[in-house]
């Protein structure tokens, strides 16, 4: 599947809002990221979180990913065909040690990318007590 440059820019960028939000706290970066009706699926340490993406919004805007200076994204891949695209994100150092794989779905509405579902798996690492 062939992404073209600007796509694919656009695309990453929008997945490093998310980046850029987790790992400050920064709720309108998320919101600016997700569509306001997406989802996440995934589960850590044997709890799920499977919910509307406005809990995990609250959730980083209290607890910020980067607690330590280690947090880590990047992007690994991206897929797009018309106006429909996949991203695969590593994340290391969320929470201090926690790692994940976020497998993002992304939609071009009106013009802009914008993410509609977070689907992830839980690769490494204990979470913090909160």
């Amino acid at each position: 599947m062939a992404v073209t440059g600007s796509q694919k820019e656009e695309i990453t960028r929008t997945v490093d809002l998310y980046v850029e939000g987790v790992r400050n706290g920064d709720a309108a970066k998320l919101r600016e990221a997700f569509h306001p009706q997406a989802w996440m699926f995934g589960s850590v340490a044997g709890t799920r979180y499977d919910e509307p993406i406005g809990e995990l919004i609250a959730l980083v805007e209290e607890h910020p990913a980067d607690v330590d200076g280690s947090f880590q994204g990047r992007v690994v891949s991206v897929e797009q065909v018309g106006d429909a695209a996949f991203a695969v994100l590593e994340e290391q150092g969320f929470w201090g040690t926690l790692s994940m794989t976020d497998f993002f779905t992304l939609a071009q509405i009106d013009g802009r990318w914008t993410i509609v579902n977070k689907t992830f798996a839980h690769t490494g690492g204990e979470p913090p007590e909160m």
